[in-house]
């Protein structure tokens, strides 16, 4: 059978990636140009800057990724392009290099969805895993908890209602003075501080106990600060971490444990930014090995944003058949399932 190659771009938010993978589980090269240095000057992704820096980047970083997997145009079958959700002047400058690659080479094109990205990621490092499992996906701007029924077939039994979990570590880390990115800095610090010094809520809602929110932790942060700043009190930065982390990592391994006994499910795994948090993997391995689950993690590299996970989403929605037309567009609020 002859090998598929695809080379697979992801431009949604600040990190220009390009990757070519074989056969959907073989990753030959994997091309990340960051842009976490300018955007920390802002304490955020800067969305006009982020578009900008892809522009400037994305031809070299798709060039790199073709010489490491030591690959010449010929030898790769289809292009795949994260087309939604994200930012959509970052997503456009992706889908539209894509769409002029595919067209140029006379190649197939794949729009892949981002979220499907990050589940097809555990795919890359645990050869023996298939569907049906559960996927936690959790970044800076989802928290979804999926039911993988096949490739590229998802049941969502629960998502964010408010602000997704990197949201709100981003939001905390600046208050506490941190700063920017928040996830890596709060899991660092919180080695030193106490997870039971503050009681933060713990949300939950009677209509769908799968459902997240985190905007109300986050303002539950901020009360605790403003009462200690009106008494003229400080608090310990690595002590507010800690608990707060800890509460959403509650949450996260609360409703999930509930969903694995409720559904009886054998394998489960996590993906997402939040996902390479040493806390809620570690937290998340005990609570699976207790129940007999099986757990799968990818490494931290395949855990933020990269072509990688792209390309191997590509590959399974290439097997079943979709080709995306020259009309495909950015879709920055694209829904899981969603074609």
């Amino acid at each position: 059978m002859e090998d598929i190659n695809i080379l697979a771009i992801e431009s949604s938010c600040d990190e220009t990636a390009a990757s070519v993978v074989r056969n959907g589980r073989t990753v030959l090269s994997n091309i990340i140009s960051s842009q976490i240095d300018i955007h920390t000057l802002y304490g955020g992704v800067v969305p006009e800057i982020a578009s900008r820096k892809h522009m400037e980047r994305i031809d070299r970083v798709v060039m790199e990724a073709l010489k490491e997997a030591n690959m010449t145009w010929d030898d790769i079958t289809a292009i795949a392009v994260t087309y939604g959700p994200g930012l959509v002047g970052a997503l456009l400058v992706g889908v539209s290099y894509a769409k002029s690659l595919a067209w140029a080479l006379n190649k197939p094109l794949v729009g892949v969805h981002h979220i499907e990205g990050h589940i097809s990621a555990n795919y890359i490092e645990n050869e023996m895993l298939k569907p049906p499992f559960m996927c936690l996906v959790v970044s800076g701007g989802h928290s979804h908890l999926v039911n993988v029924t096949d490739y590229g077939k998802y049941e969502i039994l629960g998502r964010t209602r408010d602000d997704a979990a990197g949201e709100a570590f981003d939001k905390v880390a600046r208050v506490i003075g941190l700063g920017y990115p928040g996830g890596p800095k709060i899991d660092k610090v919180s080695y030193d501080g106490n997870p039971k010094a503050i009681d933060f809520p713990r949300p939950k809602f009677d209509d769908n106990e799968y459902d997240f929110s985190f905007s109300g932790l986050k303002s539950a942060v901020l009360n605790y600060l403003n009462g200690l700043q009106m008494k003229g009190e400080d608090y310990v930065q690595a002590d507010v971490a800690a608990s707060f982390q800890q509460a959403v990592v509650d949450v996260l391994v609360g409703h999930s444990m509930q969903a694995i006994e409720r559904y009886g499910v054998k394998k489960f795994a996590i993906a997402g930014g939040v996902a390479s948090n040493t806390h809620l993997r570690s937290a998340m391995e005990t609570a699976c090995k207790e129940r007999g689950v099986e757990f799968y993690k990818p490494s931290p590299i395949f855990c933020t944003d990269n072509a990688a996970m792209i390309g191997v989403a590509g590959y399974y929605e290439y097997i079943a058949g979709v080709r995306s037309g020259w009309d495909l567009n950015a879709v920055p609020n694209l829904k899981l399932g969603q074609k």
